[in-house]
């Protein structure tokens, strides 16, 4: 057989360096590099198109109370709710809905050891409304006056009481009064409030008895309008009732009622005594202002003598907690009320935490109030 010299083949060389030290291959490599951070941001930053920055909160991770939405409104326009997010309504929220969505910013909420109410409602003391549950008189007698009221135990000292209202509209100034004050200040919550079920709830876990606060008529009025469910001077007895189970039907926790505005109303015999009637039927308090000193109706009742910060200064309110100090040395106990303003919530703060080193005792407002 014949030997065939076969030609040896030899393998092509690439020219790596060469390749890429060409214009052409570097253009395209950058290129590709472009291409891939651009699909990589997009997917981070979610599809193009803008519109405004969703924030999805999930329920099962919520550990703040309702009222936490006007922390989160955008600058401009309304903000968006989705349906795994709190939507908050004029409803009253459900026995036991406490809590809502996380509060931007916050760290969990701890509470005072052994400082906290009884969790509303309490059996027995409401029963179902055409819009929510309402207060009313247990079956032995005991009122949600009593249920709700903070306990309290006079040591023989002048008694000094202090009603700050206007909370729950602002988110961050509510959560100041109720984790800042000391527990036996008595705090007030808006009836219009969204979220207000939980802003009771969280008060009452601090230890703070709570009222609700009742728009009525002003002599200003439609000047100055304290809103759609206002009672009015002169309306018939059945409207001011139907107006009033509205107001009562936006939560529970209350130990009574306490007036927004209404120096128009609480001076009307018919209009006051119809409202009367109503509270004392469902067993709460009514504590006034100052503008209804002279008013009675059966129920427990008390009268703040002065508004601590009608002056917004430190050193103006700072005076009126003096001159509440003894009026409470000179008549055995004293009630004032206030708003929470930032320079009020500061002032009352260092004030509650050193006014009974002077000989008194800081009751909450129900330990006050007398039948009359």
């Amino acid at each position: 057989m014949a030997n065939i010299a076969l030609p040896r083949l030899k393998a092509p060389r690439i020219d790596v360096r060469g390749m890429l030290s060409s214009p052409a291959v570097g253009l395209a490599g950058a290129a590709a590099l472009f291409a891939g951070c651009v699909v990589a941001l997009a997917h981070l930053l979610g599809p193009v198109g803008g519109g405004a920055m969703r924030v999805r909160v999930p329920l099962e991770a919520a550990d703040a109370p309702a009222g936490w939405l006007q922390a989160l409104k955008p600058v401009r326009g309304e903000p968006h709710t989705y349906r795994d997010v709190v939507r908050l309504s004029e409803r009253p929220l459900a026995p036991g809905a406490a809590t809502a969505a996380s509060f931007p910013a916050a760290a969990p909420l701890a509470l005072p050891a052994g400082a906290g109410l009884p969790v509303a409602p309490i059996a027995g003391f409401y029963a179902p409304g055409p819009g929510g549950p309402l207060p009313i008189i247990a079956q032995d007698g005991r009122t949600p006056a009593q249920a709700y009221a903070r306990p309290f135990t006079a040591n023989g000292r002048p008694k000094v009481s202090l009603v700050i209202g206007g909370l729950g509209l602002n988110a961050r100034a509510t959560r100041q009064a109720i984790e800042t004050l000391r527990p036996e200040i008595t705090l007030s919550f808006v009836v219009y409030a969204e979220g207000l079920q939980g802003w009771i709830d969280m008060a009452r876990a601090h230890g703070h008895e709570v009222l609700l606060e009742t728009p009525m008529e002003p002599v200003d009025y439609p000047d100055n309008d304290p809103g759609p469910y206002t009672l009015m001077a002169g309306g018939q007895p059945p409207e001011t009732v139907k107006k009033l189970e509205w107001i009562l039907s936006r939560a529970t926790g209350y130990f009574g009622l306490t007036n927004y505005l209404g120096s128009r109303f609480l001076a009307t015999d018919s209009a006051y005594n119809a409202f009367a009637s109503s509270v004392r039927g469902r067993g709460l308090a009514f504590i006034d202002d100052g503008s209804a000193a002279r008013r009675d109706g059966g129920m427990p009742r008390a009268t703040a003598e002065r508004v601590i910060d009608d002056k917004l200064t430190g050193a103006a309110i700072d005076s009126q907690l003096t001159a509440l100090e003894a009026s409470a040395l000179q008549r055995g106990q004293a009630l004032g009320s206030g708003f929470a303003y930032p320079v009020t919530l500061e002032k009352v703060a260092s004030w509650a935490n050193e006014v009974e080193q002077r000989g008194y005792q800081l009751a909450p407002a129900s330990a006050l109030t007398a039948k009359r």
